[in-house]
């Protein structure tokens, strides 16, 4: 019989493996196990059915406090040489304009429309108005924008001498010297010089002698060229007021826009990333009508909203949100629906809902010239933004 020896420490070693083996099953079945459960959690659990709330005053009372009033200002800026200076002149008014919003989460996130967040590229005719003030702009700054203009000079020089600027600047090879043209003084010089005498010739030779000495006197200013003028449409600063505030406003940041022309949707964001706690209750999107074919006409449809924006929002006891219902008129058409509710500029980006709270669109358009004609983008484009 064959004795095999084995090694003083040879139990322990095999005691150790052992113990290791069993925390990696243990600590792998605990990971699998958790895993398990967070997705039974999230895919196999049902959803609590929402309460069907009823009646206009019922979701007013639920939703007002998530609905804010959007201010939203904006202007024409130069980027010149790099330095960048917003323009103050007569051709580019900072302008204002207001919307309307709503709470979707607790990190301060608000859903509106895209032309309340981008009114300068709301529309084809709004865009193309603002690509042609944006050149004439351009070429007017180089046509008086000189070279010796130090950049902390720049916006004051361009403002003092704007009434002197024109767009009849020539680019030529970008070289950026502003050519000025006088038609008068053309007509006046073929009209001087008609005398063939002698005496008649002396004068003219003198005179145009004179005119070269004092041109040549007269120093030539060099342009800033129109290549190395930038000048765009941007966010002055854009601010959302809650109902029952009095003129307080919270500064925002925009978060995303719709990429897609027929979905008018966009995502504005409190600076500070906190929806303010006096919203206790949130539009929910897990409570939204994500199929738009079951919205039939002749179903209530219901809107909260700034219509008017500041002028008929504003009261003695502070800002006020408003309440108005009609009914769906048309069938959706994958992106948008038409109902008969009133609504005019400010209501846009006003959540619109079912007669049991669910949202089912989110206003974007109607008629000036008549009203109950208005028009949501379906709630469901809301997930894919």
């Amino acid at each position: 019989m064959k004795i095999r020896k084995i090694a003083p420490n040879e139990d322990l070693e095999t005691t150790i493996k052992k113990k290791r083996n069993r925390y990696k099953f243990v600590l792998i079945a605990i990971l699998v196990l958790s895993t398990a459960g967070f997705l039974g959690f999230k895919y196999f659990t049902p959803k609590k059915e929402a309460v069907c709330l009823g009646t206009d005053t019922k979701i007013y009372d639920a939703y007002k406090d998530a609905v804010v009033l959007v201010k939203h200002q904006y202007g024409y800026f130069a980027k010149i040489n790099g330095k960048e200076i917003p323009l103050n002149v007569e051709d580019a008014k900072e302008e204002t304009i207001y919307g309307t919003g709503f709470f979707v989460d607790t990190e301060g996130d608000m859903i509106t429309n895209r032309h309340v967040l981008q009114p300068w590229d709301s529309t084809e005719e709004e865009s193309e108005k603002v690509n042609t003030t944006i050149r004439n702009l351009r070429m007017k700054i180089a046509s008086i924008l000189t070279t010796d203009v130090s950049e902390d000079d720049y916006e004051s020089f361009i403002s003092n001498n704007w009434s002197h600027a024109s767009v009849s600047y020539d680019e030529g090879e970008g070289e950026g010297e502003y050519e000025e043209s006088s038609e008068e003084t053309s007509e006046s010089a073929g009209e001087e010089f008609v005398s063939s005498n002698e005496t008649d010739t002396e004068t003219e030779t003198d005179t145009t002698q004179a005119s070269t000495d004092i041109a040549a006197s007269i120093p030539v200013k060099e342009y800033v060229s129109a290549e190395n003028i930038e000048v765009y449409v941007k966010t002055v600063d854009i601010q959302v007021a809650l109902h029952n505030s009095d003129s307080e406003w919270i500064n925002c940041e925009i978060k995303k826009v719709s990429d897609d022309s027929n979905i008018d949707l966009g995502i504005l964001q409190v600076a500070d990333h906190k929806t303010p706690q006096t919203v206790t209750n949130i539009i929910s999107l897990d409570n939204i009508v994500d199929n738009d074919t079951s919205l039939a006409p002749g179903q209530k449809a219901i809107m909260v909203g700034y219509p008017m924006g500041i002028d008929l929002a504003q009261t003695n006891s502070g800002i006020k949100v408003q309440l108005y219902n009609g009914q769906i008129s048309k069938e959706s058409d994958g992106n948008k629906i038409q109902y008969s509710i009133t609504s005019t500029h400010g209501a846009s980006g006003s959540p619109v809902f079912n007669e049991c709270g669910q949202l089912i669109a989110v206003n974007f358009s109607g008629f000036d010239q008549v009203q109950g004609f208005n028009f949501g983008i379906v709630a469901k484009h809301i997930q894919s933004l």
